[in-house]
């Protein structure tokens, strides 16, 4: 079991994941990555410059998984410098605001942009997020429809509320657990990122061009061997309240 050197803390982990948050500016995602990390809902957050990141590690079927989390800047002016954490991501998340069109409609741009950078079977999850909302703009379905169509897993969160937000993260891991035991993942990208006394050697920056190979969702799989099946049946969404 690796172990690394974190915060002058060794902690043994399974197997280390990056995600990675995109999506338009405002629509949640340095806020759903608080909530999970931390517990917290940052009150009047400011834009993310760049690109930040933050570390859980989390307990699936007895063994520990780290993930680390990425959370991009959605302004157009730090997309080159954005685009270039798609590609060692093992799973990228893509959200958008439930109460704001706009951000919808720029959802096509921004699977543009993860067929260019990203590995073509990076898991890939949609977020409607800000379901605490009242001026809902987007219903379940449309988020839904768009996720089936192109070959993602769905669910809605809000941040604000703590709703879905765990669930989201947790279901990754779990995937992507499974697939690593189903051995879809090539061994160089879960390879050992510590050396034999625990210091770190390596990490999850963009100079990793290490490959992800993993399957694409599978819609309809109820089978066993599916964690999520099709368009993530398990991720249930919440209705409006």
């Amino acid at each position: 079991m690796p172990a690394v050197l974190w915060g002058g803390v060794m902690e043994d982990y399974k197997f280390l994941f990056k995600v990675v948050l995109i999506g338009n500016a405002g629509v949640g995602k340095t806020c759903l990555v608080r909530r999970f990390t931390q517990g917290l809902f940052p009150p009047g957050q400011g834009a993310t410059i760049g690109v930040d990141f933050m570390i859980k590690t989390v307990e699936i079927e007895g063994e520990k998984i780290k993930l680390q989390i990425w959370d991009t800047a959605g302004q157009e002016r730090f997309r080159s410098i954005t685009q270039s954490y798609y590609r060692s991501a093992h799973a990228l998340i893509l959200v958008y605001d439930i109460s704001s069109q706009p951000t919808f409609d720029c959802l096509p741009g921004w699977l543009r942009e993860i067929e260019q950078y990203a590995s073509c079977k990076v898991l890939r999850v949609l977020v409607g997020n800000k379901t605490d909302r009242e001026d809902r703009e987007l219903p379940t379905h449309v988020g839904e429809e768009f996720a089936h169509t192109h070959n993602m897993y769905f669910i809605e969160t809000s941040a604000k509320e703590a709703d879905n937000v765990e669930k989201l993260f947790i279901e990754i891991a779990k995937e992507l657990t499974q697939l690593v035991r189903n051995g879809h993942f090539d061994k160089a990208f879960h390879r050992l990122y510590t050396d034999n006394k625990g210091g770190a050697v390596g990490d999850m920056s963009p100079q990793d061009n290490s490959s992800v190979n993993l399957p694409p969702p599978r819609h309809g799989d109820h089978s066993p061997d599916s964690v999520l099946g099709g368009c993530c049946p398990r991720w249930s969404a919440p209705q409006d309240s």
